[in-house]
């Protein structure tokens, strides 16, 4: 029988057959040695093969091609992968710039292991309420600088009350019938979003760590929510630092779309546009084509290859 894995408890997988009804699944022993370097070989929204059983449960015996997915490398102390989701038509990440701030590296460094596994980014900035007039000027800088970039931008505070023009009610046309993956930093307000688009799932929320700003994890496993609009809304722990993972160096000028933009007119077609001569790159920093935090965030994830790097909080 065929379904599409829902939710990923650790040890359990809730998968919904094709006959409609979700089945509580775990993987057949041997599956996990089939070469497949992750710490989570079945990841939600894959497509998968289930045999069930007499109690009821049923074993994973195949997944089938993956469409793309997001990956980061495992939190664990491992050198293995973490499949945060698959199969996803976009990605909507969820920024803040204060309560607590989401640095601009976070934000690269996501959007290149994005545009590593060609999943289209949409950047969510939350708690417009709660700004002051210069943060919120802080923050339309921010958006001007990824808008110019290519990258769909939206101001949303926490309520459904479509009178008030950042509700999130307004995510709704872009989420229409799209399987979306939302991530982002702890305590940015992903389950508070999810909690005004879908109030019956009532997730749990926590409040921000006033001695460090920073959010407290209070999803512990991913899972997909079916969206009145059609689509689903994959919801994912927050997370701490984004290290991408088998991106190589040669490659990774590619993912960020301004710099391979300038990189065609480089000296050297090898150039890494680090200290090269004739690099059209760091010609375009100098002159302000390129902005000095995206170039700072390829020069750390071009670093990246030195252990533990990856388990900064960026």
């Amino acid at each position: 029988m065929r379904g599409l894995v829902i939710k990923n408890t650790g040890s359990w997988y809730t998968v919904k057959a094709e006959n409609g009804k979700n089945i509580d699944c775990k993987i057949k022993g041997n599956f996990r040695l089939k070469g497949i370097r992750s710490t989570n070989p079945v990841a939600v929204g894959d497509h998968v093969v289930i045999t069930p059983n007499q109690e009821g449960t049923a074993f994973i015996t195949e997944i089938e091609d993956r469409r793309n997915y997001i990956i980061r490398k495992s939190p664990n102390l491992s050198k293995q992968s973490h499949i945060i989701a698959a199969n996803i038509d976009q990605a909507f990440l969820v920024v803040t710039i204060n309560y607590p701030e989401t640095s601009t590296t976070f934000i690269d460094r996501f959007l290149a292991g994005a545009e590593a596994y060609r999943v289209p980014v949409t950047l969510v900035f939350n708690k417009h309420d709660l700004l002051s007039e210069e943060e919120l000027r802080y923050q339309h800088a921010v958006m001007k600088l990824y808008e110019t970039i290519g990258y769909e931008c939206i101001e949303v505070q926490a309520t459904s009350d479509t009178s008030n023009e950042f509700s999130v009610e307004k995510l709704n046309p872009f989420l229409a019938n799209k399987i979306t993956l939302l991530s982002g930093n702890s305590g940015v307000g992903k389950s508070t979003i999810i909690n005004a688009l879908l109030p019956h799932v009532n997730l749990r929320t926590a409040d921000i760590s006033d001695a460090h700003n920073t959010g407290m994890h209070t999803t512990t496993f991913s899972e997909m929510l079916e969206l009145p609009v059609g689509g689903y809304l994959i919801d994912t722990p927050g997370i701490k630092g984004f290290g991408t993972f088998d991106i190589e160096r040669e490659e990774l000028t590619s993912y960020f779309r301004e710099i391979f933009k300038f990189s065609e007119h480089c000296k050297f077609s090898n150039c890494t546009h680090t200290h090269e001569p004739g690099c059209a790159v760091r010609k375009a920093v100098e002159d302000h084509y390129i902005s000095e935090s995206r170039y700072n965030s390829y020069l750390s994830m071009l670093e990246d290859k030195e252990e533990n790097k990856y388990r900064e909080a960026f």
